[in-house]
């Protein structure tokens, strides 16, 4: 394919933004190459500057969970921009997306929306804190909850040592707050917890990883984080930015029937524009500022154009009885097709599915967590990006993130997906 224009607005980008992103996983850094800069989307496609056009599974890293330009989540925005875009005041609005959104998801009672993932995810842990009078918090090696402090720490020497920083910026004396388990490892959670008595406030995990590919919990593992939550007066915060109102009406919480404590939102709960939110039941909540005294603010927290969108989207969501079978059987057949051509050239892989939610690891044996993940064979995952970007199939640029199913996808374009995996198998 062309990319000319991509190539040449990527080196103009270079000289006013760091890397030329917004957003490093943007830059293409993990795989080699130039950006592409997209022009448009519609439906379950991109086109890029150069006009060429793509079949999208990234879909904005999960929103778009009903494809791209979705007619009532764009006439929402539309019609809700000719009154005022912000306003700094509570709007009726607010509410509207609130009390529907509580009503979808269980175990909650009160929501805050806030602008992004990171911060709902820095909020839910601040207001964990503060409830609990607890400073110390578990967190997943390979579970991303934004870029927050406490949330870029990488294992330290031995399974119940301190977390160090893996980031310049994030300071010794807050990563000692942030201890590092083991993915789908209750053992190692235990270990920790036995370490710290009395000392943590939280776990915060992806209820299903999306950040060291797609990565289902096994063996009961949310169960047992439950149950030693429980044990030991631990709050489970549920970190739903990918996976709210995408594997089922309720998230996580729903699709696997455990109840979290706190649960952090993004992505689909905005409709594609920046919106994250957390919940929890009203005695936790009502903790928060102006009730409590746990303060958490933001000027654009609620704006009307976000609410718009992601009110559309979980309307549509909410009425449609169908959506989370078709997704997941559309997933399905998408898998079912990979696994039938990558074995058919000898490629060795292990793909993990749940949902709307599927990743290609080339690596050997079961991927159940970070160290497993990052086993898989990076140089073969370059030249699959690659070659799919030339076939016309638009994944993410990083072998440690999760593919996402939007409705918007036909049969023919997973068909078209599968005969790309097996022309670039080939090439492998």
């Amino acid at each position: 394919m062309n990319y000319i224009r991509s190539s040449a607005l990527f080196t103009e980008a270079e000289k006013v933004i760091p890397g030329g992103v917004n957003s490093p996983v943007r830059a293409f850094k993990a795989v080699g190459g130039t950006p592409i800069f997209i022009k448009e989307a519609k439906g379950a496609y991109l086109i890029d500057e150069d006009n060429n056009q793509y079949i999208d599974y990234i879909n904005s890293w999960g929103p778009m969970i009903l494809g791209h330009a979705f007619k009532p989540v764009v006439d929402a925005v539309v019609e809700k921009t000719k009154k005022g875009t912000s306003f700094g005041t509570p709007t009726e609005i607010e509410t509207q997306i609130a009390a529907l959104a509580v009503a979808m998801v269980p175990n909650i009672e009160m929501i805050r929306f806030v602008n992004s993932g990171t911060e709902a995810c820095m909020s839910a842990v601040r207001l964990a804190r503060g409830f609990t009078g607890k400073d110390k918090i578990i967190k997943f090696a390979g579970c991303y909850h934004g870029h927050s402090d406490s949330f870029l720490i990488q294992a330290g020497s031995g399974a119940v040592t301190f977390g160090s920083p893996n980031s310049p910026g994030v300071t010794d004396g807050t990563a000692k707050d942030t201890l590092l388990a083991a993915y789908n490892n209750i053992e190692n959670v235990k270990q920790i917890i036995e370490a710290n008595k009395n000392e943590i406030a939280c776990i915060i995990l992806e209820p299903v990883a999306g950040n060291m590919g797609c990565i289902p919990p096994k063996n009961n593992f949310l169960k047992q984080l439950r149950e030693v939550c429980d044990a030991n007066n631990i709050l489970l915060i549920f970190d739903e930015v990918m996976t709210g109102f995408r594997l089922a009406k309720g998230g996580a919480q729903e699709l696997y029937t455990i109840k979290a404590d706190i649960v952090c939102f993004g992505k689909v709960i905005g409709g594609g524009l920046p919106v994250g939110a957390f919940a929890a039941n009203k005695e936790i909540m009502s903790c928060l500022a102006p009730l409590g005294p746990v303060y958490q603010a933001g000027t654009l927290s609620g704006n009307p154009l976000a609410m718009a969108a992601g009110l559309a989207m979980l309307q549509e969501l909410n009425k449609d009885a169908e959506i989370y079978n078709r997704l997941a059987e559309k997933t399905e057949y998408l898998h079912k097709g990979i696994t039938k051509v990558l074995n058919q050239n000898n490629i060795i892989h292990t793909i993990n599915r749940i949902g709307s939610m599927i990743s290609v690891h080339f690596a050997e044996g079961e991927v159940l967590d970070f160290k497993t993940s990052a086993e898989g064979n990076n140089d073969t995952f370059k030249k699959f990006f690659h070659g799919m970007l030339n076939e016309g199939i638009y994944i993410a640029p990083s072998a440690f993130e999760t593919w996402f199913i939007t409705d918007a996808l036909t049969y023919t374009d997973l068909d078209k997906t599968i005969r790309a995996v097996d022309t670039v198998a080939k090439t492998l």
